[in-house]
């Protein structure tokens, strides 16, 4: 059972860094989580800004949008960050979110089809092979890389639909589902990932003090598309938050991603640390 932090996509970019080494000597805390949403900031840039400035925490990218990379850019990318820091990068891939993918004029004819080629053709040059393909998104003509990682990161993908689930547990070795969900969503989400080899289920969560806030409530409710009451949060006072975090780890995930709110997060995670 893995904990990590995520760095929120609202915090200034220059802030990464001293938040990464906060981090990094935190005991309990495993996982450095950096995000690549539209009009933010660059997923991989963030990711080796804290890789090189940490020393033990695992850094992952959660996630980054398929129809925004070329998969051969993308391998190169990810082989890169792996072989300069061997065992301690994660790379989410997803379909995006459908508007920001219109918006940037790269919406995929068949999303489900762009995201299983690109984790078919990542990974394959991930592993040192040469790759074509001619598939209803992704077109390869024998592509290579120079310098592949001798091992592969992990692939994870990010996933809500069933089809999605199922595309991940069959080709991924994670998957990674948003904020909100409580333990009888993700208990779904493993039925639906069904994996056939070893799968790490990584599970986002808010972490507030108090109860979490109506707009974030209302945002991840319209996304997720549930009553706003139903989305969960590790909320409440810091034993309370305990309970909440240890029901989503029996419920069946492995990796517990915090993404606190308000202007303290680290004093959140330290606080939920201290009653863990």
């Amino acid at each position: 059972m893995r904990l990590g932090v995520m760095f929120d996509r609202g915090l200034p970019p220059e802030e990464l860094v001293p938040f990464a080494r906060a981090l990094d000597t935190m005991a309990g805390i495993e996982d450095l989580w950096v995000v690549e949403d539209l009009g933010w900031t660059g997923g991989l840039t963030s990711a080796a800004t804290a890789l090189a400035v940490t020393s033990r925490l695992r850094v992952a990218v959660g996630i980054t949008p398929a129809p925004l990379r070329n998969p051969a850019l993308l391998a190169m990318e990810l082989g890169n960050l792996a072989r300069l820091h061997p065992g301690r990068f994660v790379a989410g891939i997803g379909h995006g979110v459908r508007e920001w993918m219109r918006q940037a004029g790269v919406a995929p004819r068949s999303p489900l089809s762009l995201l299983e080629e690109t984790l078919v053709s990542v990974s394959a040059l991930l592993r040192g092979e040469q790759v074509s393909l001619d598939g209803r998104e992704v077109r390869l003509d024998g592509v290579r890389l120079v310098h592949p990682p001798q091992v592969p990161p992990p692939l994870m993908t990010g996933a809500i639909g069933p089809k999605s689930l199922a595309l991940s547990g069959r080709l991924a070795q994670g998957t990674i589902v948003p904020e909100g969900y409580g333990p009888e969503r993700v208990r779904a989400a493993l039925e639906a990932i069904a994996p056939t080899g070893p799968h790490e289920l990584v599970v986002l969560t808010y972490l507030c003090s108090g109860e979490l806030p109506e707009p974030l409530a209302a945002e991840m409710a319209g996304f997720l598309q549930v009553p706003a009451s139903e989305v969960a949060s590790l909320s409440g006072t810091p034993d309370e938050a305990v309970a909440r975090l240890r029901a989503l780890w029996e419920a069946g995930a492995d990796t517990v991603v915090l993404r606190p709110t308000g202007p303290e997060p680290l004093r959140l995670v330290v606080d939920l640390l201290g009653a863990l």
